[in-house]
């Protein structure tokens, strides 16, 4: 639901103007020096990206889910690396302590979150729990106050930069399902809690991730998130509707860019006397990737306002999150060959987001759990 469109308009015209003249410049430098330089960090709090689903009474911008799919399909035009640094704070690092926190918690963590005065990490993924959650290994036991925290959760997005982190720990072993486990707020420099080296990834440079280490991590009982146990599971999954069409979006973004940019090339690269635009295998390969790409942008945003009328929307954004994921990987790998060997080339953006919309198929659920989802709920509406 989009609650004022002249103001929207002009959101998105400054986030568009931000992404053009100031963030694609820089898209070389993130993938060679492998991390977002601190002036346009600082240059994206002052445009509030770090806040831009977060309430405003806590210094957010509170976009409803269809505004913030519209902000997204911006910052999918460029390196996915800056969309990432500030993507968990309004997603899965900020929108659990949203959702489920105490008012204490929110009063102590949004505002810094929404400045981006901090970083939110969500830590759910472990070396052996991954697309099956709720088998995660990692305990919490209560100790007067406190709760001693160990484990090693995995692949977790922003932990090196990350403040606090959102971690899901089994709270009683003797439910080895989803009631077992609780969510935890955990701020950085705790005592017990330590980093693994930063990894080496595929693509995506400038996102980092690495291990979240628990060894008798010593966490205030009042830092479990809803102040009770057994609900962290749950918190986990209200927040995937959210962060499954935001990360559709972003797939919609890319493909775009990724279309301009076969597009610019296919017209000015000459073969056999003539652009091989005018060629209709060059051509039907651009009339795919426009029709898949508009058809993502299509379902993003009758997703996003069915969950901003109030409609559980599971089935709706899981649809989106697969469709448009696979999307780009297709769109992706049609701009690849549209360019030939120059798409081979790192000298050519498309050759960057080849490796860079690989991930998009995995995280936030991999396609094949969405299609457990999609049916899943299927079944369950049939019944």
């Amino acid at each position: 639901m989009i609650r004022d469109q002249e103001t929207l308009n002009q959101l998105l015209a400054t986030v568009s103007r931000f992404v053009r003249e100031r963030l694609v410049p820089n898209e070389e430098r993130i993938a060679e020096e492998d991390r977002v330089p601190d002036d346009i960090v600082r240059d994206m709090r002052e445009l509030g990206l770090f806040g831009l689903s977060l309430p405003e009474e806590y210094g957010g911008l509170g976009l409803t889910m269809e505004e913030e799919v519209s902000v997204a399909f911006e910052l999918g035009q460029t390196s996915p690396a800056f969309r990432s640094l500030m993507g968990t704070n309004n997603g899965i690092g900020g929108q659990g302590i949203v959702i489920d926190g105490t008012q204490e918690q929110k009063d102590k963590w949004l505002p810094k979150l929404a400045s981006g005065e901090i970083i939110g990490s969500f830590a759910l993924t472990e070396p052996n729990a991954g697309s099956d959650a709720a088998s995660l290994r990692s305990s919490a036991r209560r100790d007067g106050d406190h709760y001693v925290l160990n484990g090693t959760k995995r692949f977790i997005t922003n932990a090196p930069h990350a403040h606090i982190y959102t971690v899901m720990a089994r709270t009683n072993p003797e439910d080895k399902g989803a009631g077992g486990i609780s969510a935890f707020i955990v701020e950085r420099g705790t005592p017990g809690l330590s980093l693994g080296k930063i990894d080496k990834k595929m693509g995506q440079k400038g996102s980092h991730t690495c291990d979240v280490i628990f060894e008798d991590c010593r966490v205030p009982a009042a830092n479990i998130i809803g102040g009770k146990e057994g609900q962290g599971f749950k918190t986990a999954m209200k927040v995937l509707d959210r962060g499954r069409l935001h990360i559709a979006a972003v797939c919609v973004g890319v493909a775009e860019r990724l279309i301009r940019e076969s597009v610019k090339y296919a017209s000015e690269r000459v073969q056999f006397g003539k652009p091989i635009a005018e060629f209709q295998l060059i051509q039907a390969m651009l009339a795919d990737s426009r029709s898949e790409a508009y058809a993502a942008r299509s379902m993003v945003q009758d997703a996003a306002r069915r969950k901003d009328a109030g409609e559980n929307v599971s089935t709706e954004a899981a649809c989106c999150k697969l469709f448009a994921s696979e999307m780009v990987g297709r769109v992706a790998d049609r701009a690849v060959q549209i360019h030939g060997g120059a798409g081979y080339i790192a000298e050519y953006c498309v050759e960057r987001f080849y490796r860079d919309v690989r991930l998009f198929r995995i995280y936030e659920g991999t396609s094949q759990i969405q299609q457990l989802v999609i049916a899943r709920n299927m079944l369950r509406e049939s019944a």
